[in-house]
This record gives structure tokens, C-alpha cells and sequence, in this order.
């Protein structure tokens, strides 16, 4: 159970406080509820270009990171399909050193001409080097507009084309972080040895006076029900071919997610798994292979992946996959099958919420996702799942017309 007091500031900056004495640590975690799915199809990869120009000055700060190391703190950020997470972890001693900072960068941006030029150049590089010069680093942005149709998850969070970082515009950018990056539209977590009262007090001190922006409200058009299998093949530079298929799954907090989440624990975690006991270790089908699911708030996907051995053809180890996912369709998982996943998936859980930054992070999420109280829903929904939820699960995500399939073919050398 992660306890936690919330407010909310005048200008819509929800606040959520945990209290954990144990250390003498503190972690501060900012929310910005912008993904890849809010961005414009013709200027994707903004979200992804603000995590970095958001360590690139603000309106009165020009480094960000010195501040923070002065202090004994490390800090970073993520950007998803979903959200935009930026997190500190310091002494509490110096926890309003977080607050300052912080707070100049949700004010305004520096919108230095340099240091977009200078973050264009490392966004535009990590593009190459992540996406187009890794092998398979490209799946994604051949898989996605294969699976969605209409959602903006069809393209990536680093973006659907580069060219859209090279031409955004200064303008572009500050109309970007006025619409999204505002208080009302951010969830703050304070987690560690701090006091509500404190942090309280903190927050009304540097947040309060940042102008909130307009409502953003959310208008993202669903993905219709996939009624036939789709299905790519690529060809590239890579030591084996591999095959990829994903089927629409529940989002992260939607009934259902982890009835399918735990399908793809027995498909495809570990060397218990299906997957790899019978097509890896009994028929040597595969070189590698494994099943994971997106977690997007949005309807996600299920995905089975595997590099494929040498002398076996794609068609044959689609066919093997096919028949595997048939088989747990009709017969479904057994009860003992069900049972280790979920006491894995129960353990997984208690253990990642030992970090207190983890912690922090999961009353963001579900703050952010419409229930803060989510973030201690999880294991109860795992404890109450049986074996027919799993089989049920089975027969709907795993329908042969729900998949798309992706053959990344080894060019011939």
C-alpha cells in the first residue's frame, strides 16, 4: 500500500505527498500528461524533443544538471507514447533545490536558438543510431502503422519521419510547451522523509504563481476492432531473420489488461514459458524468443517476438507460433500455469516498489491515467484472477484476425 496526502494548486498543479522516513532520502517526480499520441501527424517527435530541450536552460536557470549534482541528486526523464516523466532523486535536506528548479523549467524555457539546434542534432542522431543503424531498431517504425490504422500510436514516440525535428520551428516549439507543459496540466509526486505541511508550503512558494494554460482536452480517435490479419515483410542487414506479430490487448488500466499481461507471462517470461520450451528447447525453431505486452493507456498490444535459427523458413516458424497460440486457445492454460505467473507478476510488483522513486512514479501514473488509488489496485486484481479469465483473455486477443505479423527477413550476403 502506497500511502500518500494530495492538493491542488490554484492554478491546477496536482500534488500528491508520500511520506517515507526510512531514508533520508527524497524523490520528486513531474508528470506532463503529453505523449507521442497528442502530437500533430505532420510535427511527430515533439514530445521526445522536449525531454531534451526541457535539460537545455530555463528562463532563469542556464544548467540544469549542475544545480542538481551540487546537492548529492541525480535526475533524468522518459518520454512514451502516453506521457512525459521527469524525476529527481536527492537528500531531503535539499529537496527544495528539486522545487526551484523544477518550477523555472514548467515557467518558461530559455527558447535559446543554440540549444534547440544543439538538441535537433542529438534527437536527429539518436534516430539514426537507435531506429535506422541498429539491427532490427527500425521494428517499431515498421510495426506500428501496421497494427493501428487510426490511433496515434501508429508512429513512434521518437516520430513518424525525422524530417519533422529538422523543420520544427522556434515557434512551433514554444507553442508546443505553452500548450502542454502547464501546471494544470502536470501531476507532481514528492516521495520520502518529508512532510506534508512542508511540501505544501514548498509548492505554493515556487509553483503557485505559474499561470496555468488552457484545458487540454483530448481528442484522439479510437482504433477500430482489426476484423482481418495484416501482415509486412521488410528486408535489412541483421544476423537472423525474426518474427514479430502483436495483437490488440486492454490498456493499462482498463479491464482485462492483466488478464493479458499474464497471457503473455505464460507465453513467453522465462524458460518456463511456452515459447521457449516448446519452440526453442523441444523443436529449436527459435534462437531467441519471448511475449510482453505495451502497457499503453490506450488499447496496447500483446507481442511475440523471436530471432529465428538458421535452416528454419519464417513461414515455418509462423506456422509453429500459430499452432501454439491455437493450442492455448482451445485447450487454455492450466491452473498451475496461472498460479506461477501470478505469484511472478505479485512478486515483480512488491519489489519494484521497494524504490521509493518507483513508488512515486506509480501515483503519477495512475493520478495521470484518472485514479490515483490505481496505483494500489494492482495486486489485489492480480490475486483475484483465475484461470478462466486467462483462457478468456486467450480467445479474445489472440483471434487469428486480431494479428499483425511482421517478417524482418536477413538479406542474403
Amino acid at each position: 500500500m502506497i500511502r500518500y496526502k494530495q492538493f491542488t494548486l490554484d492554478n491546477g498543479l496536482k500534488v500528491f505527498v508520500h511520506e517515507d522516513f526510512s531514508t533520508p532520502m527524497a524523490a520528486v517526480n513531474i508528470l506532463y500528461n503529453v505523449g507521442s499520441r497528442d502530437e500533430d501527424e505532420e510535427r511527430t517527435g515533439f514530445a521526445h524533443l522536449f525531454e531534451h530541450l526541457m535539460f537545455g536552460g530555463s528562463k532563469n536557470i542556464p544548467n540544469y544538471d549542475i544545480p542538481v549534482q551540487t546537492v548529492g541528486g541525480e535526475n533524468n526523464a522518459f518520454t512514451s507514447p502516453d506521457i512525459t516523466n521527469y524525476y529527481i532523486t536527492l537528500p531531503a535536506d535539499n529537496v527544495e533545490t528539486a522545487f526551484w528548479l523544477e518550477s523555472d523549467r514548467m515557467l518558461s524555457l530559455s527558447f535559446d536558438p543554440n540549444v534547440l539546434e544543439v538538441q535537433r542534432k542529438v534527437v536527429i542522431e539518436e534516430f539514426k543510431q537507435r531506429y535506422l543503424n541498429q539491427p532490427y531498431g527500425d521494428m517499431w517504425l515498421k510495426l506500428r502503422p501496421l497494427a493501428y490504422q487510426e490511433h496515434p500510436y501508429r508512429w513512434a514516440t521518437i516520430g513518424k519521419d525525422i524530417e519533422h525535428i529538422e523543420r520544427a520551428t522556434m515557434e512551433d516549439v514554444q507553442n508546443f510547451f505553452f500548450k502542454f507543459y502547464r501546471p494544470n496540466n502536470a501531476v507532481m509526486v514528492v516521495a520520502g522523509a518529508v512532510k506534508y505541511e512542508q511540501i505544501l508550503e514548498l509548492s505554493k512558494k515556487w509553483f503557485g504563481n505559474i499561470p496555468p494554460g488552457p484545458a487540454y482536452i483530448r481528442n484522439i480517435p479510437a482504433e477500430p476492432v482489426q476484423t482481418a490479419a495484416r501482415h509486412l515483410e521488410t528486408t535489412a542487414s541483421v544476423p537472423l531473420n525474426s518474427l514479430i506479430k502483436v495483437f490488440h490487448m486492454p490498456g493499462r488500466y482498463q479491464e482485462g489488461f492483466y488478464a493479458g499481461d499474464l497471457l503473455s507471462d505464460i507465453l513467453g517470461r522465462g524458460k518456463s514459458s511456452r515459447l521457449y520450451q516448446q519452440l526453442l528447447k523441444e523443436r529449436a525453431v527459435f534462437n531467441s524468443v519471448s511475449a510482453s505486452v505495451t502497457s499503453s493507456l490506450d488499447p496496447g498490444l500483446l507481442l511475440v517476438k523471436g530471432n529465428i535459427n538458421p535452416g528454419i523458413s519464417l513461414e515455418e516458424a509462423d506456422k509453429a507460433v500459430e499452432e501454439l497460440l491455437a493450442e492455448i486457445i482451445s485447450k487454455g492454460a492450466s491452473d498451475e500455469e496461472v498460479m506461477k505467473v501470478k505469484n511472478q507478476s505479485e512478486a515483480s510488483l512488491a519489489f519494484s516498489e521497494v524504490e521509493l522513486l518507483n513508488r512515486g512514479m506509480n501515483l503519477a501514473f495512475a493520478a495521470n491515467a484518472g485514479n490515483v488509488d490505481w496505483a494500489n489496485s494492482d495486486a489485489e486484481i492480480i490475486r483475484n484472477l483465475t484461470t478462466r479469465d486467462i483462457n478468456e483473455a486467450a480467445k479474445n486477443i489472440l483471434r487469428p484476425e486480431n494479428a499483425s505479423t511482421l517478417y524482418y527477413i536477413a538479406e542474403q550476403k
